[in-house]
């Protein structure tokens, strides 16, 4: 933008300068004494020439200053070796005095003016001044700096929520695909906000607080934009961070001076973002509560609900982590609503796609609906990341749009990491990764509840040196006891592999012996699937050690009910590495046949180790184990582990 005013700090600038060269010129007048006449300065042996040759017109006398003219122009010699022309002249009489100067004067008839002595050492006081005044001047520059960022001296305990333009904020609900629950809740705030009188006169109160959970890259605060694009009312948005400072009661004060803001402009949208920052539970922690941090919740509290009415305010907040919040924050009157913004479903992650592909040059044998069904527990952000990338890799390959094998590249980039070009494994252990990583694929396509496979790679990627990738052919939310022990087999194929081909066992295994145990322990604690603990549930909520709940409580069952649950657990586990070697024997041609693909192309796709599978079957009569439980268990969808095996551990 060019003309205009120039800026607050502009102007500054410009009044220090002005300042500063004042200052100097009078310095200057001051240091070399440049009188009312501004003669040449000669030396006093100089002007006894002058008058002696009787030259001298008049001289002003001011303390030990004589200014003077001569009658007619004379010369003066400098130091350089030359000399320069003049006829007003300045010069200063000796400290030892000039008895016979007056005298002189008189007898040349020269014209003599006295005047009475500054008594204020102008110099020295200017002198003193200049470099207080030059730091008093780059001090005001900062200052004017800090007010303009918002942190001025003076602006320290004011809000710093931002005001939003309705003109500037074009982000609407039609830019959020999925959430439809969450989008009708705030679309009913807003239509409150615009017309209250509909739902008071049914006796109905606009709900004080609308608190946004769910997992990070939901879309909680797209959710939050989308509210300020749509309503027609001052949305003020701030983060929990900002209330904080190292200055006491800054933090209350800001929250007293956002809602003043607010209440100045009802009816209002207050949005706070990450609200666990100040929200946390008071009291809480193995060193005691911030004090600073409490006093901030304490008034947010008063403000939400307290002594005085906050009409046609509404407070929303967004938060990944509900646990940790007060209850008295959470409370009716206060949050009145929790909207929890999970993950998308497959039929939301195809609608998330089709926005963040508007603006991309797809190819036609890309197809949304495939994608979304590959991407199962990805988040809004991941998806959006995920087309990204594979835009990227289509400008990194110079093609003229995004195509399939992009999409597929830019998604084993994003879940499993990149390729780590400078290992070179040895033929001895690319052997082993590849029969390892066949036994997960022969156990995968073998068992009938095991998810589909999408491919095998024994390329190092990421942390992990080889991977088996599975992919559910739709989202599952509750999980059977045959599909639980079908996905231990498959875990424990990699082990079960090491032990049949080499009779060994290795490090890579470790992070599937983590996700056994730890899937093992679940079923017997929390789902109530072992053989001995059917029908009851022995785990408990760890609370947060950081909060310092139940930090020091122990377990509510005996040590002999212990060693039976570890037993439980060793023996689930045990049988999974038996029913992986059960099916890697009767599969053995695959299995042999697999490995031998995977160390000369590295890589294959599901439907070929289905095809392997399904040619042996045609010749040898296979009936998968069932370890003698078919019966079904339902569980919570905290049960759910990532649909991919890999081997992270190398040694």
């Amino acid at each position: 933008m060019t003309g205009g005013s120039p800026s607050g700090a502009g102007r500054g600038r410009l009044i220090i300068w002005v300042i500063f060269g004042t200052l100097l010129a009078l310095w200057a007048y001051s240091y070399w004494g440049m009188g009312p006449s501004g003669g040449e300065r000669i030396p006093y042996s100089e002007f006894r020439i002058q008058l002696q040759n009787e030259n001298v017109e008049r001289v002003v006398v001011e303390g030990n200053t004589i200014n003077g003219e001569l009658k007619s122009q004379a010369s003066k010699s400098t130091s350089e070796g030359g000399s320069v022309e003049y006829q007003k002249f300045v010069t200063y009489l000796p400290s030892f005095g000039d008895e016979k100067l007056m005298e002189r004067l008189e007898a040349q008839n020269v014209e003599v003016i006295t005047e009475p002595q500054s008594s204020f050492p102008w110099g020295l006081v200017i002198m003193g001044l200049l470099p207080v005044l030059l730091l008093f001047g780059v001090g005001y520059i900062f200052l004017r700096r800090m007010q303009s960022q918002g942190q001025g001296l003076f602006s320290v305990r004011q809000s710093k929520a931002q005001l939003y333009d309705k003109d500037e904020e074009t982000t609407t609900f039609g830019d959020v695909a999925g959430a439809d629950s969450a989008k009708e809740e705030l679309r009913e705030i807003i239509k409150f906000l615009k017309n209250p009188q509909r739902f008071e006169g049914l006796g109905g109160k606009v709900p004080r607080g609308v608190l946004l959970v769910g997992p990070p890259g939901t879309g909680k605060t797209l959710l939050a934009r989308a509210v300020a694009g749509e309503a027609d009312v001052p949305f003020f948005s701030v983060s929990g961070s900002d209330f904080m400072e190292m200055f006491v009661g800054v933090g209350a004060s800001r929250v007293r001076d956002m809602f003043e803001e607010a209440k100045d402009t009802s009816p209002a949208i207050i949005f706070i973002d990450e609200l666990d920052s100040i929200g946390r539970k008071r009291g809480a922690g193995l060193g005691g509560g911030n004090d600073e941090r409490e006093q901030t919740l304490n008034q947010l509290l008063s403000e939400l609900d307290g002594f005085e009415e906050n009409e046609g305010i509404v407070v929303m907040a967004a938060t990944n982590r509900p646990d940790i919040l007060d209850s008295a924050l959470t409370r009716p009157g206060r949050f009145d609503r929790q909207i929890t913004v999970d993950l998308p479903t497959q039929k939301a992650r195809y609608e998330i796609l089709k926005i963040h592909a508007r603006n991309k040059p797809l190819s036609e044998e890309i197809d949304l609906e495939e994608i979304a069904r590959s991407t199962p527990g990805f988040s809004g952000a991941d998806l959006e990341n995920l087309l990204n990338e594979a835009a990227l890799l289509a400008g990194r390959h110079e093609h003229t749009s995004i195509r399939h094998s992009d999409i597929e590249e830019a998604r084993d980039k994003v879940m499993m990491g990149l390729k780590r070009e400078g290992m070179v494994l040895d033929e001895e252990e690319k052997q082993l990764l590849a029969y390892h990583e066949a036994g997960h694929a022969i156990v995968a396509a073998d068992l009938p509840h095991a998810d589909p496979i999408h491919k095998v790679t024994i390329v190092p990627r990421g942390q992990a040196m080889g991977v088996t990738q599975q992919l559910p052919e739709k989202d599952k939310y509750l999980y059977r006891l045959d599909y639980l022990l079908d996905r231990l087999a498959v875990i424990m194929g990699g082990r079960a592999a090491e032990e049949i081909i080499f009779n060994t066992a290795t490090s890579g295994a470790e992070n599937d012996l983590k996700q056994v145990r730890k899937m093992a322990r679940k079923m017997v604690l929390d789902w109530g699937m072992g053989k001995t603990f059917k029908h009851i549930s022995l785990g408990e909520d760890q609370g947060n050690v950081f909060l310092g709940e139940e930090l020091a409580k122990g377990r509510e069952y005996s040590d002999q009910t212990a060693r039976e649950v570890d037993e439980e657990i060793r023996r689930i586990t045990e049988d999974a590495f038996q029913r992986a070697v059960d099916t890697l024997n009767e599969n053995r041609d695959a299995f042999d046949r697999l490995a031998a693909m995977l160390i000369e192309r590295e890589e294959v796709p599901g439907k070929d180790v289905l095809q392997l599978v399904g040619d042996e079957a045609e010749d040898v009569e296979h009936l998968p184990a069932t370890n003698g439980e078919v019966a079904s268990g339902d569980m919570t969808p905290d049960g759910a582990d990532v649909l991919q095996d890999d081997d992270s551990s190398e040694e």
